[in-house]
Formats: C-alpha cells, structure tokens, sequence
C-alpha cells in the first residue's frame, strides 16, 4: 500500500511449450535428435511427478502428516515451473489431442 490508498500487484505469465511426449520409434530419431527425445520425456515425467505430489498433497488432511516432499530440482522444467505450480498460483495447462482413432496413442500420453 502506498501513501495515497493505491495498491500494487505483481504477477508472472509463463508461456511453454512443453513438445508432447516424444515417440522415439515413431519419430526415427538419431543422434542429437534421440538425446533431446529423451530429455524431452525426462522433464516430462518429472513434470508428471510434481503434478501427482500437487495432487495427492490437495487431497490429503493436514492432521495425517502434512506436505509430502515435491521433486522440483528433479528437472530444470519443473525448477523453472515450481512457482507456477505450487503455492496460491493461478495454473492452466492446455493439452493439444486429436480426435483421430490413428491418433488415440498419443492423445491418451498426452492425458
């Protein structure tokens, strides 16, 4: 609050593109394109463990141990998300699918 009753408010927007779960095999990755991949699906699942930490924290009553541990130093996404996902953060994750039956693998990875 400052002098004249106005109050300041600060806020971050952070825009990711998180590339979808990456199919080695479907995409035929080689070389440095194989090395991403797989620090592509590692963040990812690190990402996915955070979340899951999130949620069972939310549902589980303070009186049966409080907070669990949340693995954010386990990925340098879910470091640079930590502020994001935890605490009284406003978070919206947009997931892109595909309504096609050649499609249902990755749209369900992608769930």
């Amino acid at each position: 609050d400052s002098a004249d009753g106005t109050t300041t408010k600060y806020g971050r927007v952070s825009l990711l593109d998180l590339a979808g779960s990456e199919n080695v095999r479907a995409s035929q990755s080689v070389g440095t394109g194989l090395k991403e991949a797989g620090s592509i699906n590692r963040s990812l699942f690190a990402l996915g463990q955070v979340i899951k930490a999130l949620a069972s924290d939310a549902t589980r009553s303070k009186g049966n141990g409080g907070l669990s541990h949340v693995p954010y130093r386990d990925s340098n996404l879910t470091k640079l998300l930590a502020d994001s996902l935890g605490g009284s953060a406003l978070t919206l994750m947009i997931a892109c699918c595909s309504p096609l039956v050649s499609a249902i693998d990755e749209s369900t990875r992608t769930l």
